[in-house]
């Protein structure tokens, strides 16, 4: 449910709906003014802080290219040897750091080589199936192609793991069951303690 909100430093009081997301200094520029675009935060069960990640990337056009163009994230403020991008209203920034970039170890998850370096977003199912379309479409390799897992379970998540072009590993996941992010354990089969990753 939306609550109307208006701002008393602007000098000419608009009142808007917002229904997950508060106020911020972004929303108090006019419109040609905003650089970034806050994504609303509807992966959430309730707000939360946003958090920030630092992250080496060999290439920074490289970078631009696929968290802003095929992942849609917004960029922020930048410099010669850094970019900040809005994921999902989360702030990652890409450092120019090309002797730090590479793929790390993979731990077996359900059968996967997942790699233990890496970050992600929980998205809303189908969020998470428009964005693995959408993914696909566009050609990306997968390290672990778009799937279900823990099926049937409850800790039962969607996901799908790829790499930018530095080798940072990305995971995008969906739960059936949001109230499950945070689970210690759930029962896999025989009624076995299974972890979520």
């Amino acid at each position: 449910m939306g609550v109307s909100l208006h701002h008393p430093l602007q000098k000419n009081v608009q009142h808007f709906t917002c229904s997950l997301r508060p106020f911020t200094a972004l929303d108090a520029l006019p419109p040609t003014e905003r650089t970034a675009t806050m994504q609303a935060p509807a992966t959430n069960p309730a707000l939360l802080s946003p958090f920030h990640l630092a992250f080496p990337v060999h290439d920074l056009a490289a970078a631009r290219d696929f968290y802003g163009r095929l992942l849609g994230c917004p960029e922020g403020r930048s410099a010669d040897d850094w970019v900040d991008f809005n994921f999902y209203g989360h702030q990652l920034v890409a450092h120019l750091a090309p002797e730090e970039t590479g793929l790390a170890q993979r731990n077996a998850v359900d059968g996967h080589g997942v790699p233990v370096r890496h970050f992600g977003i929980v998205l809303p199912v189908a969020e998470w199936q428009a964005l693995a379309a959408k993914l696909k479409a566009a050609g990306l390799e997968f390290i672990i192609e778009p799937y279900t897992r823990f099926q049937g379970q409850p800790g039962e998540q969607s996901t799908m793991f790829f790499l930018d072009p530095s080798g940072n590993a990305v995971e995008v996941k969906a739960f059936a069951d949001i109230s499950m992010l945070f689970a210690r354990s759930f029962g896999g089969a025989d009624n076995q303690s299974v972890t979520g990753e």
